[in-house]
């Protein structure tokens, strides 16, 4: 290999990033959004609803969001709507990132075996199939290829105490990563799942004895500490970049080494 064909140092530069899951300073896509700018990346920033717009706008405005729109999944044509505005605003988009996830409380701490019918169809909707739609509207979007990212946790590929019917909805995400990365490669999209190591964000401390689960990753992971939404965020990061070219549909674990302990 020549000098010339190597890739350049990891850089973002010209990319355009939809980072959709921020609620507060603590969260993985924050995490994520910073790195993808650091790394010279223009992003767009969604929020939930107005009560979550007060602790999100401050955060992207000072990430220079060109972008700051509302998004609920599950309200009709909010999605449609920010994939408008990103095309009107860039014309392309070379990033999505889908860090959501929901389950009723009800549904989340009972048994899988007593999951209502509603709760799995609320689960799976906002926590999976919305990745799929997300791509559909992206795929338009990447004409010159691009990456799509979701994030997952060990409890789709291992059970994990309390983590409950999540389980089973990541381990769908992680097999819809598969497929719509076999799907969408023709044309150089790539697709990841990150898969974390437990962090304290809003969304995780709905899980049941949460605090229980941290210790015991850091406990059990070979680095012996919890990773932190900068070490996934520069991860993801890199995946994106044209460095990391020749990898798509894989599962990649930033967890401190856990998943092979755990």
């Amino acid at each position: 290999m020549t000098t010339a064909s190597l890739p350049t140092p990891p850089s973002l530069a010209g990319k355009k990033a939809l980072v959709i899951g921020i609620a507060n300073e603590h969260s993985i896509a924050y995490g994520c959004a910073r790195a993808f700018r650091a790394w010279g990346a223009d992003v767009a920033v969604t929020y939930l609803n107005a009560k979550a717009e007060k602790y999100v706008r401050p955060l992207a405005e000072g990430l220079g969001a060109e972008l700051i729109l509302p998004l609920n999944v599950q309200q009709e044509g909010e999605l449609e709507a920010v994939f408008a505005a990103v095309e009107k605003q860039w014309g392309k988009v070379d990033i999505v990132l889908h860090s959501i996830a929901f389950c009723s409380m009800e549904d989340l701490h009972g048994r899988v075996t007593d999951c209502s019918r509603d709760g799995f169809l609320a689960a799976m909707d906002v926590s999976c199939h919305s990745f799929i739609r997300m791509a559909r509207l992206a795929e338009p979007l990447m004409t010159e290829g691009g990456s799509l990212f979701c994030m997952s946790y060990f409890g789709a590929e291992r059970v994990v105490d309390h983590y409950g019917v999540m389980g089973p909805v990541k381990a769908a995400l992680e097999a819809s990563t598969r497929y719509l990365a076999a799907e969408l490669g023709a044309k150089g999209i790539r697709v990841h799942a990150i898969s974390p190591g437990p962090i304290a964000t809003r969304a995780a401390s709905g899980i049941d004895h949460f605090d229980e689960l941290l210790a015991k990753a850091a406990e059990r992971a070979p680095t012996h500490k919890l990773v932190t939404i900068e070490e996934v965020g520069f991860s993801t990061a890199f995946l994106a970049t044209d460095a990391a070219r020749g990898i798509t549909g894989d599962v990649t674990y930033v967890d401190g080494g856990y998943n092979i302990v755990g």
